[in-house]
């Protein structure tokens, strides 16, 4: 988090250099969470941030002025240790930014406007890269609570602030805050000057923005942690950390710079309480959504509830922009494996995957794809009883919701399954209506105990097309 942790670097110093010598990026680690996990966890935190928090669109030039910035950061981090960044605008008044697991970074429009130079802005985002670096997150909790985490973000049933909550990540009342100690805050600060250094910006500049950010606490506008205490004088712990570092021409501040402040001051930013009421009305996730702020990765990361939660709306599309090719791909999961059509997308959870075309997903929806889901402690003994007990689940998230075809045997991979048609509403409207929809469920033992389900979606109106699509990704379907 954007926090006040550079005079910990006394305490808690940064990677030795000689004297005279430019300073080298330190080796982060290897946490217990793989480098996917940690990327589908940041993706789909990112999607809760676009249903609480009000984000401009990518198009926006202060964005894009942002993003420039961010770009010239990652290019000195050596690739094979570098993320897939993303750097978004949060229409916030306050003074703050946050990164997310595995790359996602977002940056309120009042630290913009407080940030006398680009230099400053740019510490802000070097110390928000440097958490991600060091994979601050993934060292948070044991690996069993990130295990458990996942599981909740990426099963059928989706996320929850609360499950978020859990595994370090707390949304809500206009921010998006993970737990960091003060150790971690003390290595972002010191990865961040390195970073910041190998760019060509002062890492000075840092450390003179969060002075400055000192003097505003108890005058609003400033988000702190009640766990990041104000550790004393930065100033003069970034000029210890640098001291032997040699001396170079730093950049000025570009016009671009001046031209993205002057912009974002026209910007109608708002207050913590006021993105709170929002958040909980909904506003947020319908303007970020009309706005088409939400990037493709992220509203698909966010849509893995699909029919179990299809509480969106998507405009009419028509079969030809959904229509599935014949070619098809392999996707490889934890305990299964699956093809599906070439032209569609896939989106991983922890033990589960949703393949939809790009049309055809909206914001928590999906009016054609597939969504497939592992439940290792279902117990599936009885598999009619674990099928109609999913179905009770799925019920309660969907009103409306009904069997269409009662359940009946069929074989899959030489194992006994389950075939269910369900009956429900699709998020696609007409004339201010949802249209019928198709969900074909299958259900089946997994080897090692358990169920697998798979979900198939679409509206009725296209169930014949689809089906023998269906039909070939589940026949390509195995276990293992």
């Amino acid at each position: 988090m954007l926090a006040l942790g550079l005079a910990l670097l006394i305490a808690v110093p940064a990677w030795p250099v000689g004297a005279g010598l430019a300073p080298e990026l330190p080796d982060p680690g290897h946490p217990g969470m793989s480098r996917e996990k940690q990327e589908q966890l940041g993706l789909k935190t990112a999607a809760e941030v676009y249903k609480l928090m009000p984000v401009l669109p990518d198009s926006n030039p202060v964005t894009q002025y942002i993003q420039r910035l961010g770009s010239k950061l990652v290019a000195v981090i050596p690739r094979e240790r570098s993320w897939p960044y993303q750097f978004h605008v949060i229409q916030q008044s306050d003074i703050n930014a946050f990164a997310l697991p595995g790359g996602p970074i977002f940056i309120n429009i009042g630290t913009i406007n407080a940030a006398d130079n680009e230099a400053q802005l740019a510490g802000v985002l070097a110390h928000e890269m440097s958490h991600v670096y060091m994979q601050h997150s993934a060292k948070q909790a044991p690996k069993q609570e990130w295990a458990s985490i996942l599981g909740a973000l990426g099963g059928l049933l989706g996320g929850t602030a609360g499950d978020l909550a859990q595994a370090g990540i707390q949304l809500g009342a206009g921010t998006l805050l993970m737990k960091y100690s003060r150790g971690d805050e003390a290595q972002a600060d010191a990865v961040g000057a390195i970073i910041m250094y190998k760019t060509g910006y002062n890492p000075r500049s840092m450390a003179e923005f969060f002075a400055k950010l000192e003097k505003l606490v108890g005058n609003g506008g400033v988000q702190f942690l009640s766990d990041h205490p104000n550790p004393g004088n930065r100033v003069a712990a970034v000029d210890r950390e640098i001291a032997n570092w040699p001396p170079k021409p730093y950049l000025p501040t570009s016009p671009e710079f001046l031209r993205a402040k002057q912009e974002a001051k026209g910007i109608e930013a708002f207050n913590a309480q006021q993105i709170a009421d929002g958040a909980k009305s909904g506003q947020w996730a319908q303007r970020n959504r009309q706005s088409g702020a939400v990037p493709r990765d992220i509203e698909m990361a966010g849509s893995e509830a699909g029919a179990t939660n299809n509480t969106g709306t998507i405009t009419d599309v028509s079969y030809q922009q959904i229509e599935p090719s014949s070619e098809f791909k392999s996707f490889e999961g934890s305990d299964f494996s699956i093809a599906y059509p070439a032209n569609w997308q896939a989106a991983a959870g922890q033990n589960s995957a949703t393949f939809a075309p790009v049309a055809g997903v909206g914001q928590n929806a999906i009016a054609y794809g597939a969504i497939i889901a592992s439940a290792p402690k279902v117990d599936a003994t009885s598999l009619n009883d674990a099928t109609q007990g999913l179905i009770q689940k799925l019920q309660e998230t969907n009103p409306g919701l009904r069997v269409y075809e009662s359940p009946r045997k069929i074989q899959i991979t030489g194992l006994e399954a389950l075939s269910t048609m369900l009956a429900g509403n699709s998020p696609i409207q007409q004339g201010g209506q949802p249209i019928p929809e198709r969900d074909w469920l299958v259900t089946m033992p997994r080897p090692e105990g358990g169920m697998l389900h798979v979900v198939f979606i679409g509206p009725e109106r296209d169930l014949a097309r689809l089906q023998p699509i269906y039909q070939r990704m589940l026949d390509s379907l195995q276990l293992r």
